[in-house]
């Protein structure tokens, strides 16, 4: 029984999602679709359950009336047909009870979240870089579990409130008037109260809200952010410090809080001053009329009960209000992150790129990170079909943004970047990076095993492949001596977060072989050797020579040693090239490139050195 309920919703659709609305009811709108026929079951499921509570008040008042006029004996022989009405009807309320409660937590309280985190989260994944470049990791996360909740349960309180309480209160308002109309009096009275009071309470509860919803994400964040970089924090002996960074978001948090706990018992006072008062004028009205022979024993019974409930159903409904807008205010929080459109998007009629050279052109590209001045300018710059290229330059000189360009995690305001004759503008994104490789300095690796992340290179490789990529980065020997708490050993071991648990050179070599394992015919090396020692490097070198052949090689390194034996090297400042020619051609022409290879201490580009003193600087013999 509860498997077929469950199995109601899917909710992990194949179908790609769709960026939300930016406006609240239509992305509340949006959030239902999928679930909207088993919504509205629930809805005319609950309005039913509601007109049964009313109609159960009026019935039993009919039986305190009977009992009053009626003796024993005769109850059953003038009253049989309504009694087992009465109980058909209560023996039949389970099965409605059930069939709503089946539908509400089997088929949508799990699901519809996890529905929606499933697209948001999809949607996240294809987000640009420029967007995480704004973001904490954790808020984002934050953003997309909380917003999914507060969709769902603001959803469930429009229906519980909107629906039971209008049908509740409508039939039971009818029933009431059939008694006695002077009745109508102190519900009439108490409905105008208590709707000033939520329209005085409730907007503020769900301004409250929203700032903290903004501010629990916040802490979030920054929590998170400490967890994510506490090799900094230690080294730094920074916990404190976080600590109290932490705080100011935490007590910010707080400040929402009290003033919510404010407003709470505020409306808490003022809405049990309206129970007391409702329950007192309906019961002293129902007993003026009895000893006026106007009603009998049952109407002053179910009048009684109903002001009785009443008084309960406030409590519930400032509840459910308060929540309903609070959970209003979470959903207009995420809303912001989870509807911005990408700054990168594939074109309608984007086609799947195709490599069969590896011919690179930048054409007269300039583009710069939301700046004034350009990072690259006018850049004109073409990689021939196998060439190796190696990047030089000072920090801030454009190396970088051209690969980030090649990858196109940016797009470019003016010129055109060709492979093989293909703007990659018009191209998939996921084909164009399917074709590159590309290993970085800051090496990330997934909390996985060292097979998980490796396989990212290939997702469809053997374990046999996996080894051997391993061995050509000289990976395999340190694998096999890994192991976890969970007792996972070697390929199956898990790095931890972001490989924290390997050290910097053995996370560059996971990352090698993961590249080598995809085989992509572009290659770019950014520092890709950076974290390793001069031995490991050296064996390392040979099997990125070996990866290197038939590729297009782009370079990128400090350490002018490890670009030297490059085909071309290109010396880039301020985002142009200024020259360009092998190792030995660019010491003979005695610019910057030869100024730069003078100032190599150990090996390494002194990017800080003073430009007098290196124009001073004797070039090498």
């Amino acid at each position: 029984m509860f498997r077929l309920f469950e199995r109601l919703v899917n909710p992990y659709p194949d179908t790609p999602p769709v960026r939300p609305p930016k406006t609240l009811l239509p992305f509340l709108w949006a959030g239902t679709q999928g679930v909207r026929k088993w919504m509205l079951l629930i809805v005319i499921l609950t309005a039913a359950i509601g007109a049964f509570e009313a109609l159960l008040f009026a019935m039993l008042g009919e039986v305190v009336d009977w009992l009053s006029n009626v003796t024993p004996s005769q109850l059953w022989t003038q009253h049989a047909d309504t009694l087992l009405l009465l109980g058909g009807l209560l023996l039949a309320s389970p099965l409605l009870i059930a069939l709503h409660a089946l539908l509400k937590y089997q088929g949508l309280q799990g699901n519809l979240p996890m529905r929606l985190r499933w697209n948001f989260h999809r949607l996240m994944l294809d987000q640009s870089m420029r967007f995480y470049q704004d973001e904490f990791a954790g808020r984002i996360a934050t953003k997309v579990m909380q917003t999914a909740l507060a969709v769902r349960d603001a959803w469930m309180a429009v229906i519980d409130i909107m629906v039971f309480v209008m049908i509740y209160f409508v039939t039971m308002v009818a029933i009431v008037g059939q008694l006695d109309r002077w009745l109508l009096l102190p519900f009439l009275g108490w409905l105008v109260l208590y709707i000033a009071t939520l329209c005085f309470f409730v907007p503020r509860m769900g301004k409250v809200g929203q700032r903290q919803a903004d501010a629990r994400s916040l802490m979030t964040g920054r929590i998170t952010d400490a967890y994510a970089n506490i090799t900094t924090v230690k080294l730094f002996s920074h916990a404190q410090r976080e600590a109290h960074y932490a705080r100011s978001a935490m007590q910010e948090f707080m400040a929402s809080v009290h003033a919510q706990m404010r407003l709470a018992s505020g409306f808490d006072i003022i809405n049990h001053i309206l129970s007391i008062a409702l329950i007192g004028s309906t019961a002293g009205a129902t007993l003026y009329l009895w000893t006026q022979g106007q009603v009998g024993v049952g109407a002053v019974a179910a009048a009684t009960a109903m002001a009785l409930r009443l008084n309960g159903i406030s409590h519930w409904i400032m509840w459910e209000m308060a929540g309903l807008f609070e959970h209003i205010g979470t959903v207009q929080d995420g809303m912001a992150t989870l509807s911005r459109g990408n700054s990168v998007v594939d074109r309608p009629d984007a086609k799947p790129l195709l490599v069969t050279q590896g011919d690179i052109h930048f054409e007269h590209v300039t583009f710069n990170y939301g700046g004034k001045r350009p990072v690259i300018e006018a850049l004109q710059l073409n990689i021939r079909p196998g060439e190796k290229v190696g990047l030089v330059g000072r920090s801030g000189a454009g190396k970088s943004t051209i690969v980030n360009l090649l990858l196109r995690f940016y797009d470019i305001e003016q010129g055109r970047i060709l492979i093989d004759g293909q703007d990659i503008s018009g191209v998939t994104q996921d084909s164009l990076r399917a074709q590159i490789g590309m290993v970085t300095q800051d090496t990330s690796l997934l909390h996985r095993s060292v097979n998980d992340n490796i396989r990212y290179g290939r997702p469809d490789a053997s374990d046999e492949q996996v080894v051997h990529a391993a061995q050509r980065a000289e990976a395999h020997d340190f694998v096999l001596e890994l192991s976890d708490p969970q007792g996972r050993k070697g390929y199956d071991a898990h790095v931890g977060e972001r490989g924290v648990k390997l050290s910097g050179g053995q996370r560059q070599r996971i990352a090698i072989a993961r590249v080598m394992l995809k085989d992509a015919p572009i290659l770019l090396l950014d520092e890709a050797t950076s974290a390793l020692d001069s031995e490991v490097e050296t064996a390392i070198q040979a099997s990125l020579y070996r990866l290197m052949e038939g590729k297009t090689v782009i370079a990128i390194a400090h350490r002018l040693s490890t670009i030297a034996a490059m085909d071309r090297l290109i010396v880039l400042d301020k985002g142009q090239v200024v020259e360009e020619g092998n190792h030995q051609q660019l010491l003979e022409l005695g610019g910057i490139y030869a100024r730069l290879w003078a100032h190599q201490s150990g090996g390494f580009l002194g990017e800080e050195a003073d430009e007098e003193a290196v124009e001073e600087a004797p070039l090498p013999a």
